[in-house]
């Protein structure tokens, strides 16, 4: 049986023609919408959203192309981040709630980024773990420290060869990022670990969408708002691993590039840090949630 976080209502929810979203809900008063990444569902909040549901109604759905949710044949702008950015402000609104705090993980914080760029009216606060905005990551990544991004490049290539690939190994591939990305492997339980493996599995096609788009109309969208000056209008949390060092960039100028109103953490667990050190990412977005604009 697929675990599920324990006390939060599952439901599916209409976000755009064609598409739902699997979500669980749970908690009173004002909603936070939690967006996992790679290669997970909704389940890596586990520990973080029954901390906040203390206080908070949280939203916990699967991403488009991810989990439960549906995963629609990407017809070009399918897994655009402004789709799936498009899809939370959707399923907030559905779920009554016009105006929310949003948090991402990985992926999820792409999607995040895109939301609170796309519609600043919706989000009050935005916190954004372990990745960098999508252009910025194009062009810091050369050289030999790209080699850790190398599913990145393997997932922008045209359709065929990586699906391809992929499904012929399909636990191998995405339990190789379980594997290496974490620094306790105590902190994804076997059942979980299944639950990612099987999600994964059945969601090659969409998985490999989603990447392609970051090499592709992602990379425009965020050049344009670059372009334009637009800016992140919300308090900003960042909370990141130190990599920054290791490839030669300084992530929180990056980012503050984006963020006017930014506190950049970084943090010593692993990748997966709202399983492996949830009271520590609980609190961070609690003091998020806390500020109010100070630019």
């Amino acid at each position: 049986m697929t675990p599920v976080i324990p006390d939060f209502d599952y439901r599916r929810v209409p976000v755009a023609d064609d598409v739902s979203l699997n979500v669980a809900v749970a908690g009173s008063g004002p909603a936070i919408v939690l967006l996992h990444g790679f290669p997970q569902t909704h389940l890596m909040w586990r520990h973080v959203a029954a901390d906040l549901m203390a206080d908070h109604t949280v939203i916990c759905p699967d991403l488009r192309g991810y989990g439960a949710s549906d995963k629609p044949a990407d017809a070009g702008g399918t897994y655009a981040k402004r789709t799936m950015a498009a899809d939370v402000i959707a399923l907030a609104r559905a779920l009554g709630h016009d105006r929310f705090a949003l948090a991402g993980h990985d992926r999820g914080a792409l999607v995040a980024f895109r939301a609170g760029l796309d519609h600043p009216e919706a989000i009050t606060h935005l916190a954004c773990l372990d990745v960098l905005p999508t252009l910025d990551m194009w062009e810091v990544m050369h050289g030999t420290g790209a080699v850790v991004g190398f599913h990145l490049y393997l997932m922008a290539q045209s359709p065929g060869l990586p699906e391809q690939m992929i499904t012929a190994s399909a636990d191998a591939f995405f339990g190789h990022f379980l594997d290496v990305w974490a620094n306790d492997p105590q902190a994804i339980p076997a059942d979980v670990r299944t639950a990612y493996l099987d999600a994964c599995r059945a969601a090659v096609a969409s998985i490999v969408a989603d990447y392609r788009a970051s090499a592709t109309v992602d990379v425009d969208h965020d050049g344009a708002d670059r372009e334009a000056g637009n800016r992140l209008r919300m308090p900003v949390t960042v909370l990141q691993q130190d990599w920054g060092a290791a490839l030669g960039f300084d992530a929180a100028a990056l980012w503050r590039a984006w963020a006017p109103d930014l506190r950049h953490v970084t943090v010593t667990c692993g990748h997966f840090m709202a399983e492996e050190a949830p009271a520590d990412i609980a609190k961070a977005l609690r003091d998020l949630l806390s500020r109010r604009l100070s630019v």
